[in-house]
């Protein structure tokens, strides 16, 4: 299926986009229209901000511009691949039951630190409190794997257990980070308002699916979208982890360039 624009058909307009980059991991036309990232939401939920990324209106629901979509996938996708390269931290935010198993998997593939439960108040703005609850938990795993420990009582033990699992729910994702990301992705900016206006305030930097009711001016790198549908969440997301690794896989490579040199030498 392809749209025109002012005589332009939209699949030209997306092969001129995609050949100034690798198309290995580029969904195409057809796989963004299937996956429904087109989709946005009813006209009456609209923000107007996102005018300029809309296509069109159909049956009171409005379109997004999928051309708009690929030209923001690609540049989204170099950001991340360039910080991904540098070592920095992006933090995966979605709490949505549709997006929080996908990203969560999406971010351990590229052991990149995500919230998915739900988003603590000052999760980032207090992070050194955060960080307190985290070696709790920590030290908490350290007690009960200690067999050996006979100081308490089968019922402490299932209270610690308790407790643990509560802990790690809410932030068994960022339980390897010690200091904090660089920056944030998010799914749906107006579901995770809170997580965007603390990224905002520490001066991190934000990349997002935005969708027709949102924003997309609340963030650095907005990425017009469907972020309610969980095949759109996920042709999305798989696209910019694996410009992460990419960038992870040269930072390697040019760790190891020296090391291979010296060894020459």
């Amino acid at each position: 299926m392809a749209f025109v624009v002012g005589g332009v058909s939209s699949m030209n307009i997306f092969y001129k986009l995609s050949i100034y980059i690798k198309m290995s991991t580029l969904p195409t036309y057809k796989e963004l229209l299937d996956a429904g990232v087109h989709y946005g939401h009813m006209k009456r939920k609209w923000n107007p901000k996102m005018l300029p990324n809309i296509f069109m209106e159909k049956k009171g629901i409005h379109i997004i511009d999928l051309n708009k979509t690929t030209a923001k996938l690609i540049e989204t996708g170099k950001a991340m691949k360039s910080m991904a390269k540098a070592g920095k931290k992006i933090l995966f935010v979605a709490t949505k039951k549709q997006a929080k198993d996908i990203v969560a998997t999406a971010a351990d593939s590229v052991n990149m630190p995500h919230v998915t439960d739900r988003w603590l108040g000052g999760m980032m703005t207090n992070f050194s409190t955060i960080r307190k609850s985290v070696k709790k938990m920590n030290s908490i795993d350290k007690m009960l794997a200690d067999e050996s420990l006979s100081s308490i009582t089968k019922k402490e033990r299932l209270t610690l257990t308790r407790e643990r699992n509560k802990l790690e729910k809410v932030l068994g994702g960022i339980a390897n980070i010690n200091r904090l990301p660089q920056a944030v992705f998010v799914v749906d900016i107006s579901h995770e308002h809170i997580a965007i206006k603390e990224s905002k305030k520490l001066g991190l930097q934000t990349f997002a699916m935005v969708d027709t009711n949102s924003d997309p001016n609340q963030v650095d790198f907005a990425i017009p979208s469907n972020d309610d549908a969980s095949k759109s969440v996920k042709i999305i997301t798989d696209y910019l982890v694996s410009q992460i690794k990419e960038g992870l896989d040269e930072r390697k490579n040019a760790k190891a360039e020296p090391a291979t040199k010296k060894a020459d030498a």
